[in-house]
């Protein structure tokens, strides 16, 4: 028997290939599934199941593509109800796979469909449970999101998780290993750890959620304290896991066509397409088709796109690193961003060979603007998370999430200069990208972010604990 976690950092996200006497399972497979393919190829394995955990809001699956590509069928615990053939597990039910089998563990609360798998050894000894969003390492998955679909509300969805884990998880054995979905980073929680696989015995002894003495009321509102609204593609997510997808070799043959400048400006024009440009950060500042949005590839890309563009029907055009081309629209339609349109060839040297207009992000060093931040603290504008804001931050400044900035685009001033910053650089050039494709260019971008600014003699807050700014 062998497993393999095959870990995407930008989605933090876990899949996994288990195999065992020339036969393979996948679970929560990426959309891309050529990886899948080529690792049972290579142990002259064949797949046999497809197991899903749940629908995934945070990613788009890729059970169909490799349910057509194999011939295995899909397999959702009780409860799921896909628009195409699958096969829908019974609590208990058990599944073959060379010499070990996989046990349908039905954990409802994250969403009411979700499932565990139970991995028994040859000798049916519990050995690993792949989790999904029910349990991860540090916490559990966030109940709000099925509860539209579920009818229910969040604490009822939280009552029923707290069963599922103390009645199909916490009796297993503690040396059973931990596989979840997703890691660090992931939305689908509030307080994972950055390790991605771990023992349910030292998880009983560090997760909040498993604590023996915890009551039902306690688990409740310790789980929904905190939650932040769930990206706005969240549920585009979940439709297109339910109901089906376009094969991700049309979207990529559609995305990866180059474009002259002239075809690319007529594209934008004659489509309303969304200019995103994936270079990096310090590129676009220096140069940039005007009104484009910047999302840099070498950083979260995939997530900040499903939060900011949102709508996953938006047409997209792209001006990518050279080479990259089919990297970002592989990321983009992990998301469900289906619809790029093609690519700047040449890139932006093209479009400014072409003698095509260009803009430019004023950016200036902390050190550079500390007079002026000192004058003018209340023009300063914090992108980073609240809890970063809320840890530490300039005086005066202004506490404006990148994750929410197109629902308070009228906070900012119309004509007087204003300064944005993150923690390093990344986040705060997608809030300028935005924002000066909304029409406001009185803007300065602050290199090195809150890092620098730390560096200067403006004054801040005190100092406190993440952990603690998160509870106050």
């Amino acid at each position: 028997m062998q497993i393999e976690q095959i870990y995407t950092g930008c989605l933090a996200q876990g899949a996994y290939y288990i195999e065992s006497k020339g036969e393979a399972a996948i679970i929560d497979p990426l959309r891309e599934v050529g990886p899948y393919l080529k690792r049972a190829q290579a142990d002259g394995a064949k797949i046999k199941y497809i197991f899903e955990t749940h629908f995934h809001a945070d990613f788009v699956s890729g059970h169909i593509t490799l349910a057509e590509k194999t011939g295995a069928p899909i397999v959702y615990g009780p409860l799921a109800n896909p628009s195409f053939d699958a096969l829908i597990a019974e609590d208990g039910q058990v599944f073959p796979l060379g010499e070990v089998t996989l046990e349908v563990l039905h954990t409802p609360g994250h969403t009411m469909e979700s499932t565990t798998y139970l991995l028994r050894d040859a000798q049916g000894n519990p050995h690993a449970i792949f989790s999904g969003d029910t349990l991860f390492l540090g916490d559990v998955g966030r109940p709000d999101l099925a509860q539209k679909a579920a009818d229910m509300t969040q604490e009822q969805l939280a009552s029923t998780l707290y069963d599922s884990l103390r009645n199909k998880i916490m009796p297993l054995p503690d040396e059973v290993i931990v596989y979840p979905a997703h890691g660090a980073g992931s939305a689908c929680g509030k307080n994972m750890m950055k390790e991605t696989v771990d023992t349910l015995g030292n998880q009983k002894k560090v997760n909040y959620a498993l604590r023996a003495d915890m009551t039902r009321e306690e688990f409740v509102a310790e789980v929904t304290e905190g939650l932040l609204p769930p990206p706005k593609y969240f549920p585009l997510n979940v439709k297109m896991n339910k109901e089906g997808y376009e094969d991700i070799d049309m979207v990529l043959a559609r995305g990866t066509r180059p474009l002259s400048p002239d075809a690319f400006e007529a594209a934008a024009n004659e489509t309303g397409a969304v200019v995103l440009d994936v270079r990096h950060q310090d590129d676009f500042v220096k140069g940039h088709v005007p009104r484009s949005i910047f999302i840099g590839l070498d950083g979260d890309f995939a997530p900040w796109v499903g939060a900011l563009i949102a709508d996953v029907e938006q047409p997209i055009l792209l001006v990518t690193p050279e080479g990259r081309e089919t990297e970002a629209v592989t990321r983009l339609s992990r998301v469900g961003f289906d619809q790029t349109l093609g690519y700047l060839e040449g890139g932006f040297p093209a479009w400014e060979e072409a003698g095509k207009q260009t803009d430019r992000l004023r950016s200036e060093s902390a050190k550079a603007l500390e007079a002026e931040l000192k004058a003018h603290p209340e023009q300063v504008y914090d992108v980073r998370k609240e809890s970063e804001y809320q840890a530490e931050h300039l005086d005066g400044a202004h506490m404006t999430p990148l994750g929410e900035i197109n629902e308070h685009l009228a906070e900012f001033p119309a004509s007087k200069p204003f300064y944005v910053h993150c923690a390093g650089g990344y986040r705060s050039v997608i809030a300028a990208s935005i924002l000066k494709s909304r029409g406001y260019h009185n803007l300065v971008n602050i290199e090195g972010g809150f890092k620098a600014l730390q560096e200067t003699d403006l004054p801040r807050t005190d100092f406190v604990c993440p952990s603690q700014a998160k509870k106050s």
